[in-house]
């Protein structure tokens, strides 16, 4: 007894040293990947009943209004970066002595954003003649140029690998977007009141981030320097393009069903597109966790890279296989559980987009390596072959097939996107994709999920409130997908004995 204060002390020290400082390759991934899933779950989960109640109380023409406003603003917001803040991670992380070259860098991010602005405003006139609409555009580019500001100081943070201060920051943007947003949606209920309520709470975060950087972190300074530009513009110049040409593919559609009026049409697109973008958080997780680690590993031994690559492979399976059988067989359930009947011609979209988000989480792992591995230029050259597909597709299935043509387009877009990713990586010889270790893992997650459907399509279990047979679902997958590696991990012990 007279040890357990010493003992909880000790684990206290031991759990601490474990979440806030980087000892290994693995504990370091795991660190990032806990702060991030932290930092997503909570803000990702916090925005997105916020805008269930959006959807809901706005309906879905007023709602299509601010979905078509955002999606505009977002399409140009590429030029406000132009692939900088994942060059600086990855510099930041090879050498620390480049962070001597960050005060140039900030400086650079702010003219960036002002050029965005003046070219959103523009463009504005010649997109939408609506005042409203117009409005809702202005308001909503600087609530996103200011969130585009924090992707520089989060690119510095995790150059660092020290996702914690990205988390903490992420939790404390959402709880300032939920508090505005819901009071402005219940007291004020309009696109433009939205819109105005994220801006204040985007410069109350941007504010506090900013104070904790310099006072914390790293001292804020401008450097005006032309060479330091052209050197971080030259490596990044790709990257810029390819953001560009995947913008172009993510909200194109919305962009396009606004321009032919079909507002209404937009809202029930993107409140679909919104359940689909809750499922790629864990893409997003791992994707942000394992680019500096691989980005590291790069310059130490390809054997290093397989390795981590093997792992973040191995993870998109076994996410990404599951995610889209359970969402196209629940998809009603869904739809009617998050929205009301008025979005049932959402149902159909997410079945199709579901689809996507599995594509997505599969080639996730071929993108962090190509970026790492210095090859943004080629990689640029697949999503400019996505983008133009994208176009192509759009411009002959909206005007024929509306939102669901829409939902088509993208995912032929990004099933297109993936092969050439797989292409191009084989032809590099960057890493090795068709090994035993994937494979397995295809096996026994085609399997769980096979076995999962069967479950989740029982009329006792279907009929169950959805939560229940989402959560059964899980239970019943990873209980298989154990079991099916346990029996592959016995049967190598026994062929060695």
């Amino acid at each position: 007894m007279l040890n357990f204060p010493k003992n909880m002390a000790k684990n206290f020290i031991d759990i601490k040293e474990f979440l806030f400082n980087n000892k290994s390759v693995r504990q370091t991934i795991f660190k990032n990947v806990f702060w991030l899933s932290l930092a997503e779950g909570v803000s990702r989960l916090l925005t997105f009943v916020l805008f269930i109640y959006i959807a809901r109380i706005l309906g879905a023409t007023e709602y299509g209004k601010f979905t078509f406003a955002l999606a505009f603003v977002y399409l140009l917001s590429i030029f406000s970066d132009l692939g900088i803040s994942q060059i600086t991670t990855r510099e930041f992380s090879r050498e620390k002595e480049m962070e001597k070259d960050y005060p140039a860098i900030l400086s650079l991010k702010f003219f960036l954003i002002l050029g965005t602005l003046i070219l959103v405003l523009i463009s504005s006139f010649f997109t939408i003649s609506d005042p409203v609409i117009k409005k809702i555009i202005w308001i909503l580019a600087l609530y996103v140029f200011g969130g585009s500001f924090a992707q520089i100081i989060y690119a510095f943070l995790a150059a660092r690998q020290r996702m914690e201060y990205e988390a903490w920051s992420k939790i404390l943007q959402a709880f300032l977007f939920v508090a505005f947003g819901s009071l402005v949606i219940f007291i004020f209920p309009s696109a433009e009141n939205l819109a105005l309520g994220y801006l204040i709470a985007t410069l109350i975060f941007l504010s506090l981030l900013l104070l904790f950087f310099h006072f914390k972190v790293y001292k804020l300074k401008f450097a005006f320097s032309p060479a330091i530009w052209q050197k971080f513009l030259n490596m990044s110049w790709p990257l810029a393009l390819s953001a560009l040409f995947v913008t172009i593919y993510s909200e194109i559609d919305s962009v396009m069903m606004g321009y032919l009026g079909q507002i209404t049409q937009t809202g029930w697109y993107n409140a679909a597109y919104r359940i689909t973008g809750f499922t790629l958080i864990p893409m997003a997780l791992f994707s942000q966790s394992f680019f500096p680690v691989l980005s590291k590993a790069f310059k130490e031994s390809k054997e290093k890279l397989q390795n981590i690559w093997n792992y973040q492979m191995k993870a998109m399976i076994i996410l990404a296989i599951p995610i889209m059988t359970g969402g196209i067989f629940l998809s009603r359930k869904i739809i009617y559980f998050v929205y009301n009947p008025e979005y049932t011609p959402s149902i159909l979209v997410f079945q199709i987009l579901i689809i996507m988000a599995g594509i997505i989480f599969l080639s996730s792992p071929f993108n962090g390596v190509l970026i790492a591995s210095n090859q943004q230029k080629k990689f640029f050259w697949v999503t400019m072959a996505g983008a133009f597909a994208n176009i192509i597709l759009n411009l002959i299935l909206i005007p024929k097939f509306s939102l669901y043509g829409a939902a088509v387009a993208t995912v032929i877009t990004q099933f297109l996107v993936f092969l050439l990713l797989i292409q191009l990586t084989l032809k590099l010889n960057i890493i090795s994709f068709f090994n035993l270790k994937i494979l397995l893992t295809l096996i026994g997650a085609g399997i769980s999920s096979g076995i999962m459907y069967f479950i989740i399509t029982r009329p006792q279990i279907y009929h169950l409130h959805v939560i229940f047979s989402v959560l059964i679902g899980i239970i019943v997958y990873f209980l298989i997908l154990f079991c099916f590696f346990s029996f592959l991990k016995l049967k190598s012990s026994l062929l060695k004995i």
